[in-house]
């Protein structure tokens, strides 16, 4: 951690070598939502969430500041984020901020650790987004899914090279909503540079796919551990987007409002998503700008004004 930042700017850190883990993945547009209950009680929100800003269980005091940051959903952190010593206590805040009808993805510690059981005890009484650490396998996914009570929906977080590898039959796990990329530890297991894009492109890449080919919404990538340098933010959220990740994990509220505005189509491509329907009005292939225009160009334009459509509804909502 940086000994330039003061207590204020760390009010959200999460345990140091955490803080760039990726969080959440959408589900299969066939699994029953859930109406009457905020965004991430449906796998539906859990789909369209563009940022995941981790909390560390043990911290109540900072949940509804986190919950009133402007995310799209907040990562109640069991894992990583807690020292061993206060598990139990952040397990009880956890349990006692969901049981109150408040939402939130909860990271649970992984099926190799002491905690599992109570942690898993604990989500199977209530309806919940359950973000699992370094799974290394479809079986050990779908144990936990199998212990879920209806309703309730997976994000595998991928950070091992035996995660990524498995990646394609985790994503297809029935409960599985949406992926998310541990780029931390996933470049710690690589003995890789976790800054560098070059570095860590297989395993991105891999997800997105595997991802795409399970029928699951857009993956959600790894946090940026600087949280002071908006220029290096930017950049590493317009990377994931160009890969085709579809959100990012968040360390720190001043994180949110960048995150979110990177995955939220612009006016601008808005009004050219229009231009293309315009005149692919139809369906025979044409040419907009010099630009060829076929079927995955209308497709994608189709997508475009969805998403900017859901988002300037939400945001309209918030104001």
């Amino acid at each position: 951690m940086p000994q330039r930042l003061v207590a204020a700017e760390l009010d959200l850190w999460i345990a140091a070598r955490h803080v760039d883990i990726v969080m959440p993945r959408p589900v299969r547009q066939d699994t029953p939502t859930t109406s009457g209950v905020l965004m991430f009680r449906s796998t539906t929100g859990v789909a369209h969430a563009r940022s995941l800003l981790f909390v560390p269980a043990h911290r109540p005091e900072l949940f509804e500041k986190a919950y009133r940051s402007g995310a799209d959903a907040i990562v109640m952190d069991l894992e990583d984020g807690v020292a061993e010593n206060l598990k139990d206590s952040a397990r009880e805040h956890v349990r006692e901020w969901i049981a109150n009808d408040e939402t939130a993805v909860v990271r649970i510690n992984g099926p190799d650790t002491r905690w599992f059981e109570e942690d898993l005890r604990m989500v199977q009484k209530h309806q919940a987004a359950v973000m699992i650490p370094k799974p290394q396998s479809a079986s050990e996914v779908l144990a936990i899914s199998k212990e879920l009570p209806d309703g309730s929906c997976i994000i595998p977080l991928l950070e091992t090279a035996a995660g990524i590898l498995a990646a394609a039959e985790i994503c297809r796990v029935q409960g599985v909503a949406r992926a998310a990329f541990g780029n931390g530890d996933m470049a710690l297991d690589l003995g890789a540079d976790g800054t560098s894009w070059p570095a860590l492109l297989h395993a991105r890449s891999t997800i997105v796919t595997a991802s795409a080919a399970a029928g699951i919404a857009g993956p959600l990538d790894g946090a940026t551990t600087s949280l002071t340098d908006q220029e290096i933010l930017r950049e590493d959220s317009v990377h994931a987007r160009a890969l085709g990740f579809t959100g990012r994990i968040c360390v720190h509220p001043s994180q949110v409002r960048l995150v979110n505005d990177a995955f939220t189509p612009t006016d601008a491509e808005a009004a050219h998503a229009r231009a293309i329907l315009d005149k692919a009005d139809g369906g025979s292939v044409t040419a907009l700008d010099g630009k060829l225009i076929g079927k995955p160009m209308v497709e994608r334009a189709r997508q475009t004004l969805r998403n900017w459509e859901r988002h300037r509804s939400k945001q309209t909502q918030d104001t």
